[in-house]
């Protein structure tokens, strides 16, 4: 990159990081202001804090009664019987309100108008029964509970490495004649970005419709203020994920983390890496950045496609109009490709769907499950999930970095270790660097391959999306990618927890506790 453009993204950079912390400011000065108030009237109203107290205790009454994961309730039941006052304004800020509710139903509105046009028929499903009653039950999950169908006329291709994924995206992209959509977390308008914003803008020229949407917190480092002026003005549609405002605004815990290109309905790419220079190593802050995706090619890109629309229309709350224009009539036909459904996951409606794929793939497993993740921080019952599969026999893998990107987060996934590793399972952690490829292989028959990591953020608070996948060919490129990371990776010794001082014992303990708070 030029010294010219290198300080332009410098100060570009500094600009956006100045925002964040203005708004981090303006939000923690908010509520201090609100828990100050509550303070001063419960201590100077004898009725106020008799009305508090009732509060409080209904407060727990209702935590326990919610239907959700045990430790996130039990954090809250222990937070606000700690610190009255400020868990009780904590937890009304974040679940107090109608806002979600309104939200809510823009997506239901999204919801009802878009999936009515995915293959809701049964067929592939009661086809896959006969073969595997297992694996149709796992996809039957998907279609019944959530409404993902699964398909079997479309062709999956793993890739190991993301520039390689990003290749594909590029020569896909080349060759668009109708639309171009793309949703990720973060996108970063230097090398990588900028080779791809300029063939965007040239397709937009030539009369593709392009639309870009991304999450504001994901990518507020990485571009300039101008990023989205610049794009509309070469004809290319823009939206920003949930913007930060300094307000107090409950949704702003929920962030897009979905990444998704999709090209005329007939191509669909998905994986752990964001359009970020960092995941293609043209910088390494982290050590050799390592990181996956997959190409759909075929009827199961519909699903993508809807998941697309369904952010884009719900963030805006417009009408969806025209949603034929972007569901082919007519795919090439692809025979010995398996079955695959893609999904998405949302914290709006309650369900948990990417922890129940992950859950389902595990209790299913007969003989191996391979997982990697770049973080780990789990759920009781995954982690009994995981471990009961250890003391039946199976042979349970789990590769987390080398190197971590933050290290809180990678004290908190060390102190789960010890328990896991007692029980059997086996833990790597990747040498070279940074892993960040959120995959989870089974029996060398089903995986799922996606954005999805082990932790409370991408179970409850993130929108996520994955493709489950059975009996493809891809799976054992899947699997030729384990093995290499298990050479290249150095395995945890399983008297690992003798090396844990008491002092760090407790430190990770609390960590662990505030965890589903985060």
């Amino acid at each position: 990159m030029p010294k010219r453009k290198r300080q332009v993204h410098k100060e570009d950079q500094k600009n956006s990081i100045g925002r964040l912390l203005f708004v981090i400011v303006a939000v923690l000065l908010q509520i201090a202001w609100f828990y100050i108030s509550l303070v001063f009237l419960v201590d100077n109203y004898i009725v106020l804090s008799l009305i508090f107290r009732i509060f409080s205790v209904l407060s727990i009454f209702y935590i326990i009664g919610k239907r959700t994961n045990q430790s996130i309730k039990m954090s809250w039941v222990v937070f606000i019987m700690a610190m009255p006052i400020l868990g009780w304004v904590l937890y009304m800020l974040v679940y107090g309100t109608n806002f979600r509710k309104t939200i809510r139903k823009r997506f239901e509105l999204a919801d009802g108008m878009l999936f009515p046009y995915l293959d809701q028929s049964h067929l592939v499903l009661n086809a896959l029964g006969k073969e595997n009653k297992s694996a149709r039950n796992q996809f039957a999950m998907l279609e019944n509970d959530a409404g993902f169908p699964v398909y079997r006329n479309t062709e999956v291709v793993f890739y190991k490495e993301a520039m390689i994924g990003f290749e594909a995206q590029m020569e896909a992209i080349s060759a668009a004649k109708k639309f171009i959509f793309m949703e990720y977390h973060a996108i970063e308008d230097r090398d990588c970005f900028g080779e791809m914003k300029e063939l965007l803008l040239k397709k937009a020229k030539e009369g593709v419709e392009v639309r870009l949407f991304y999450d504001d917190v994901g990518s507020i480092g990485f571009i300039s203020p101008h990023f989205v002026k610049e794009l509309e003005e070469g004809g290319i549609q823009c939206r920003i994920f949930n913007p930060i405002v300094p307000l107090v605004n409950l949704f702003m815990n929920n962030r897009d983390h979905r990444k998704i290109t999709v090209v005329d309905g007939q191509v669909g790419f998905t994986g752990g890496y964001n359009l970020a220079d960092e995941y293609f190593n043209v910088r390494s802050p982290y050590g050799y950045w390592k990181d996956t995706g997959i190409r759909l090619r075929g009827e199961a890109v519909g699903t993508l496609t809807m998941l697309f629309l369904e952010m884009w229309h719900a963030m805006d709350d417009s009408l969806v109009r025209g949603l034929y224009n972007y569901i082919p009539r007519h795919w090439n036909r692809f025979t010995g490709e398996g079955y695959c459904a893609p999904y998405g996951d949302s914290p709006i409606n309650g369900k948990a769907v990417g922890e129940d794929v992950y859950l389902n793939l595990i209790n299913s497993a007969e003989d191996c499950i391979y997982i990697t993740t770049p973080y780990l921080i789990i759920t009781d019952e995954m982690s009994r999930a995981l471990t009961n599969a250890a003391r039946k026999g199976i042979d349970v893998r789990i590769v987390l970095p080398g190197i971590p990107d933050k290290r809180l987060i990678y004290a908190i996934s060390r102190s789960y270790y010890a328990q896991l590793l007692r029980a059997g399972v086996r833990i790597y952690e990747y040498s070279p660097g940074f892993l960040h490829s959120k995959q989870v292989l089974v029996d060398y028959r089903m995986a799922t391959v996606g954005t999805i990591n082990f932790d409370y953020r991408s179970f409850y608070h993130h929108f996520e999306n994955g493709v489950l996948i059975y009996e493809s060919p891809c799976i054992f490129d899947m699997a030729d990618d384990f093995y290499e990371l298990f050479r290249t990776s150095r395995e945890v010794s399983r008297d690992w927890d003798k090396k844990r001082s008491i002092f760090k014992r407790c430190l990770q303990g609390f960590l662990r506790f505030i965890a589903p708070l985060l």
